[in-house]
């Protein structure tokens, strides 16, 4: 008995990864951008009474790096030599996010992501993506969204902007070609069901009235924001809906760290969402 519960607990920290002996990884997700950019957002636990966590990174370029506690925080972090090191504090939970070109390469049509981890990972493909070829059998698959196990893992997809059509879908041996071909129906079935959805929200926003000045400052008031992320919200607001990160910056006075907490809890509220640029990140209103 004794033996087996070793056996288990060995297996969920196996599955879990771990950095080094100060924490845990417990989550990767790679959010994979239409021009190859791909956003790498990491979970970790930090072990008791770790002072620093060294993390490797995936990819050798990173942009926008931040590093932030469970209750939103930042925490102060260095980038040397491929890995981060981070100072947790007292930190429960840290999260660590940045963008990397580094990780995707393409050939023709086809984009091929490759990835080298000790942890399973889930990767977000491009809406209207079809997958062509899988290095191993996905631990699980929800329509874009690809559950991969630890290892040096890639996957090779093309995007099709029409949903009706990626490409041919190369046939491989055995199951593994049958779930490549299936993921593949799946992916653009789904493609086609979200046009038309797509399309017919369109349409709706076309027939419903945009929301006056005055009427917008009711909704803010009527939401749990403090004074600053009302007035990042307005002044997005007043420039159409969609603003860069460093114009509202700019507008408000503050500075980029206080910034990028502000707009990762307003992200986090679903009032925002932050779209990833070449040269810079913007915001773009949900309310």
């Amino acid at each position: 008995m004794r033996k087996a519960s070793l056996m288990i607990a060995m297996l969920m920290l196996a599955s879990l990864g771990m950095v080094g002996a100060q924490a845990t990884v417990s989550s990767i997700q790679l959010t994979v951008y239409d021009d190859g950019y791909v956003k790498v957002d990491y979970e970790i636990i930090p072990s008791e009474y770790a002072a620093q966590i060294e993390l490797p990174l995936l990819g050798e370029h990173y942009e926008n790096f931040f590093a932030e506690d469970d209750k939103g925080n930042p925490l102060n972090f260095q980038l040397e030599n491929g890995s981060a090191l981070i100072y947790p504090g007292d930190a429960q939970i840290v999260r660590v996010s940045y963008y990397t070109p580094d990780l995707t390469s393409k050939e023709g049509l086809v984009w091929t992501l490759k990835v080298s981890t000790n942890s399973s990972f889930t990767v977000v493909l491009p809406n209207g993506s079809v997958v062509v070829d899988l290095s191993d059998i996905p631990l699980s698959i929800a329509q874009n969204r690809i559950t991969m196990p630890p290892g040096n893992q890639s996957i090779s997809y093309v995007i099709s902007y029409t949903g009706t059509s990626g490409g041919e879908v190369r046939e491989s041996g055995g199951s593994k070609g049958y779930l490549i071909l299936a993921l593949a129906g799946l992916m653009v079935i789904g493609g086609i069901f979200a046009g038309y959805h797509l399309r017919r929200g369109r349409r709706k926003d076309a027939q419903r009235p945009r929301l006056s000045r005055p009427e917008f400052m009711e909704r803010l008031d009527g939401l749990d924001l403090n004074d600053e992320e009302k007035r990042a919200l307005l002044y997005i607001f007043d420039k159409g809906g969609k603003a860069s990160q460093a114009e509202v910056r700019e507008a408000l006075g503050i500075p980029k760290t206080t910034a990028w907490r502000m707009f990762k809890r307003l992200e986090r509220k679903g009032l925002i969402k932050i779209l990833k640029g070449r040269k810079e990140n913007w915001v773009e209103l949900r309310l």
